[in-house]
């Protein structure tokens, strides 16, 4: 199981990603600008042309490839602006749980019900996404109906760029599907040049670095592309079936980025503090239990 590997690896550099955007974010941007950033900087896939095999697919295929690009740009919009209306740990949970099974469903209905999972798969399945629902839930900060609207409708765009993306892999090979998936997703982030928010963003703020600043924050920059690109492989690899568990393998980003938090917070307090009650690390040892049962169960089944 190659794809399960490139998965949690992914979602490994995710977390440290994830650790250094907690140092570096001192404030959210608009929906509407990070929409614009996560697309823009997409198109730098096009270095990667001289050196991997590219190719021009129909032109019908094209179209395909621009439109799962496009709709992963929209997802990032509806949970960027989740993200601005409500905490993440509103958000977060209630998209770590419906992303893995709306992905599911899509690949039922769209394959008419051919990719169908085992009894013990579905185990797996359930305790994954109950795991990464416990983790990223914070104590006191219960889902509303209206976090959960807006969190559904990112998830269900979320799933729907999963399984169109897949759809391009199995069609076209890895790079030429990944590039022509980035362009899509560098147009439809083009359309938001026009908006008042982006261009107050991109033509009346000045960002200024450090040295030292400046060096993390590409470097953090390209180790979450090349999280990107291995989430990318582990779509590519996986069977259509198990496509919905790599959406619910994101409990282990989660885990991980437990374990970097505490580990910087003991040694460098300074830069992030972390402390847990009682209760909620027994919570947070309950979701790695159930995270680490449903991957034992998966990998030997």
């Amino acid at each position: 199981m190659l794809w399960l590997l490139v998965a949690i690896s992914s979602y490994f550099l995710f977390a440290i990603v994830a650790l250094g955007d907690k140092y570096l974010l001192s404030g959210p941007l608009n929906p509407k600008s990070y929409s614009f950033y996560v697309g823009i900087l997409g198109i730098f896939a096009l270095i990667l042309i001289p050196f991997v095999g590219f190719s021009v697919p129909e032109i019908p295929q094209i179209l395909f490839c621009l439109l799962a690009g496009a709709v992963f740009i929209f997802a990032n919009f509806w949970f960027f602006t989740g993200l601005e209306n409500f905490e993440a740990s509103r958000i977060v949970p209630a998209i770590g749980g419906l992303l893995p099974l709306f992905t599911f469903g899509l690949v039922f209905l769209f394959s008419g019900g051919k990719e169908v999972l085992s009894l013990e798969q579905i185990s797996a399945f359930i305790l994954l996404i109950t795991g990464t629902v416990l983790i990223s839930t914070e104590k006191g900060k219960s889902i509303t109906s209206k976090s959960l609207q807006i969190s559904a409708i990112a998830a269900l765009f979320f799933a729907i760029a999963f399984v169109l993306t897949k759809y391009v892999y199995l069609a076209e090979p890895f790079w030429t599907g990944f590039i022509w998936m980035r362009i899509g997703g560098f147009l439809a982030a083009a359309c938001f040049i026009f908006t008042h928010e982006v261009k107050a963003e991109i033509f009346k703020k000045k960002f200024t670095f450090q040295k030292k600043t400046g060096t993390f924050f590409l470097v953090n920059q390209g180790m979450g592309a090349g999280a990107f690109i291995l989430q990318n492989w582990a779509i590519a690899l996986a069977p259509l079936s198990f496509l919905a568990f790599v959406n619910a393998l994101e409990g282990t980003k989660y885990v991980f980025l437990l374990i970097f938090t505490i580990l910087v917070s003991l040694k460098f307090p300074k830069i992030i503090r972390e402390e847990f009650s009682r209760k909620v690390l027994v919570q947070k040892i309950f979701a790695i239990l159930f995270i680490g049962t449903g991957l034992v169960i998966f990998a030997f089944i």
